[in-house]
């Protein structure tokens, strides 16, 4: 067939257009990372915030039943602690008034309920409730069950924790729900009479979904390490899954810091708690 200059102009110009669909195609399909500063920062905070409200409600049975700590308390005279055992259990109610601050620096204010039953084969259930509770400015409300051990198999305490909670945060409307399982195990600092030298291992696996429609699921895959000394996480690392990205945030390497990273493809984003 004979190809004219007109002819052969049609079909390269085809080509062309061919090609640039299936460029704009690949580009079309080809995922990608929308990062919200605003998003992930409240997400780790909600996980920050959980966390903390939870060593307190640890730490207040702990006192409270348990009897440890005695000698240096980490609640201090703004708490008010009343202890209703029944014989087979009780409550145990933290009421910290509109506004107490912990020997480790946390700003707290309202109120912690907890009831527990009996021990049985060295475990108990304990059910907690936050009731206008605040954390550093950030409002907790909701609450689950605590699986407690008095021993696990390292010998030491630890509570498996379910979790329906509503974290807010300041100057906003949004708010975080995180529902899941937390697994905290007390690892330095058992039977030294004071609360400074705890040291608690926390995994498990938790999904966090905000209310303006960002949403996330969390898997520890490194054991994140709170000290109670400080209100913040001091290391560990949780893979996050949010719109089909999957990515790492590390807590640190064992500093008392409100810092962290996101890494998501490699690039590396900072977070302040």
């Amino acid at each position: 067939m004979k190809i004219t200059k007109f002819t052969f102009l049609a079909i390269l110009c085809f080509a062309f257009a061919l090609t640039s669909c299936d460029k704009d195609d690949t580009q079309e399909t080809e995922p990608q990372f929308n990062f919200s500063s605003e998003d992930n920062f409240r997400a780790a905070q909600a996980d920050n915030a959980i966390d903390g409200a939870l060593n307190i409600v640890e730490n207040g049975y702990v006192e409270g039943e348990e009897g440890r700590s005695q000698m240096n308390s980490f609640f201090n005279e703004c708490t008010i602690i009343t202890i209703q055992p029944n014989g087979n259990g009780g409550t145990i109610i933290l009421d910290f008034g509109e506004g107490c601050q912990l020997n480790n620096g946390s700003i707290v204010s309202g109120i912690i309920n907890m009831s527990y039953g009996a021990i049985t084969g060295g475990t108990r259930t304990i059910d907690y409730q936050f009731e206008d509770f605040m954390y550093n400015n950030n409002s907790v409300t909701g609450g689950g069950e605590i699986f407690r051990e008095i021993a696990n198999s390292n010998g030491n305490p630890q509570s498996t924790i379910n979790e329906s909670i509503v974290i807010g945060f300041p100057n906003t409307s949004i708010t975080a729900t995180r529902t899941g399982l937390r697994i905290a195990e007390w690892v330095e600092g058992v039977g030294s009479g004071t609360w400074q030298d705890n040291v608690y291992n926390v995994t498990g696996n938790w999904d966090t979904e905000l209310t303006n429609g960002f949403n996330r699921s969390g898997l520890v895959t490194e054991k994140l390490v709170r000290k109670l000394s400080c209100s913040f996480l001091v290391s560990g690392l949780l893979e996050v899954t949010q719109n089909n990205f999957t990515g790492v945030i590390d807590w640190g390497t064992g500093d008392c810091d409100n810092l962290a990273t996101l890494e998501v493809n490699g690039q590396v984003y900072d977070i302040v708690l």
